[in-house]
């Protein structure tokens, strides 16, 4: 192929792929420009098509815990795919992995493997509405819990960046009919009194409710420890399914999940990114008895070609057998606070207006006076002032998420000498805010 720049390669990719990618946030439209075109990962760096060198803050948003191309996770891939690819038929490797993840998070006393978060969640929603013969389901304003039709109501992530709309009840996309939005209620994360109201209101109709316990898809917010208590006592009162979509936090911010951070147990948990190593995959689990109406043992049908594919599962397998090194999850937290206070005291010292906060391995970044608790306090942020950091970080090498509506994510193989580096790009990026 002959060489040719990002330009060439948007303009050519818009002719043949709607909008130019295959996931809208790539599509650079929130904050302006051409996207950026990857050839090549290791580490915490990226090379582009034209050769430039980025720190990366996205890491594919969340599996590359370990950084990009580990040895280990490499040579375990060559290996199992010298096997084959796919077979369609169990293998040994699903056994291995849903061992190890029952042992990391035993709550998922069982588990069903797919292929994305977005086929954990759905089908995560099916079997809490066969176990509990109910429909409503619940989620709240500004989590995003993939393109399943039911939970594209008042979400975040790319539905955010695009400000498609998002009011409670009405679909965020086009092509979901209203009825099935109508069995989806919304509510605002960390009000406590709103989730009282609509438990004493129906909480006998509802099937499960589904939150992010660290949400970041509309930025990174965090519980409130009466909330997220309050809800797992309102759905065991009311026999409703809590699922904790852990697509993002899952071994992200604590070896055993938000789970254990925050030591809430739900009924079911969704995982992805991680237990993927950089490939495709996701997983559905939880209490036994919800688990078991799954076919071909009860009636909830649900089925994939690839799910469990051996390949896809080796990297997971190897990512999550090498985080569990000692003291792994607190060097990525010190090393991802380390990041967020450096940015905080170069913003003040600077007198721009901004705040940043970190779980685990995942931060946010926002322009307004505190961190936001809600969908409407992160609505609030000045989106300006961020596109316009975000480009000065760019262009100097610093490769942030592409929209002031999603988290960051540091990786183990983030240095030290790449904190200092993006912090003082930062510091200049922030005294040309500060000019304007």
């Amino acid at each position: 192929m002959t060489s040719v720049n990002q330009q060439q390669l948007f303009d050519q990719s818009q002719q043949l792929i709607p909008g130019g990618v295959n996931s809208p946030v790539r599509a650079f439209r929130s904050v302006g420009g051409t996207p950026v075109f990857f050839k090549k990962g290791l580490g915490s760096k990226l090379w582009d098509v034209d050769g430039k060198e980025y720190i990366d803050y996205i890491n594919s948003w969340g599996p590359m815990i370990l950084g990009h191309a580990h040895p280990e996770v490499i040579k375990a891939v060559q290996e199992v795919a010298a096997n084959s690819l796919s077979f369609g038929a169990p293998t040994g490797l699903e056994l291995e992995i849903a061992q190890l993840i029952n042992k990391l998070v035993p709550s998922m006393e069982q588990v069903r493997l797919v292929s994305s978060g977005t086929e954990a969640t759905m089908s995560a929603i099916r079997v809490a509405r066969g176990f509990t013969g109910r429909s409503k389901i619940v989620k709240f304003e500004g989590c995003y819990h993939g393109h399943s039709d039911a939970l594209l109501v008042k979400a975040g992530s790319g539905l955010l960046t695009f400000g498609k709309n998002n009011q409670a009840g009405v679909p965020s996309s086009a092509g979901v009919p209203a009825e099935v939005a109508a069995h989806t209620l919304t509510l605002e994360y960390n009000n406590t009194e709103a989730l009282k109201e609509l438990f004493a209101a129906m909480g006998d109709e509802l099937a499960c409710v589904i939150i992010e316990p660290v949400v970041g898809n509309m930025n990174l917010v965090v519980p409130h420890m009466e909330f997220l208590q309050t809800l797992r006592e309102l759905c065991t009162q009311h026999g409703t399914v809590l699922i904790f979509d852990e697509v993002m936090t899952g071994f992200r911010v604590h070896l055993g999940g938000a789970q254990a951070l925050y030591n809430i147990k739900p009924d079911l948990t969704t995982l992805g990114k991680v237990i993927g190593g950089g490939l495709p995959v996701g997983a559905f689990g939880g209490r036994k008895d919800i688990m078991q109406c799954l076919a071909p043992v009860g009636a909830v049908y649900q089925a994939g070609t690839l799910s469990g594919n051996p390949v896809a599962v080796t990297a997971g397998l190897m990512t999550l057998k090498l985080i569990q090194a000692p003291d792994f999850h607190l060097k990525l937290a010190a090393q991802t606070k380390k990041l967020v206070d450096g940015l905080v005291a170069a913003a003040k010292e600077a007198g721009v207006v901004f705040t940043a906060q970190s779980v685990g391995g995942m931060f946010g970044l926002y322009f307004s006076e505190k961190c936001p608790t809600s969908f409407d306090e992160v609505m609030q942020s000045n989106k300006e002032n961020f596109n316009q950091f975000f480009h000065i970080m760019l262009d100097a090498g610093i490769y942030l998420a592409p929209s002031a509506f999603e988290a960051g994510f540091v990786s183990a193989a983030h240095t030290d000498e790449d904190i200092a580096f993006t912090v003082a790009v930062a510091k200049k990026a922030f005294a040309a805010l500060a000019s304007h």
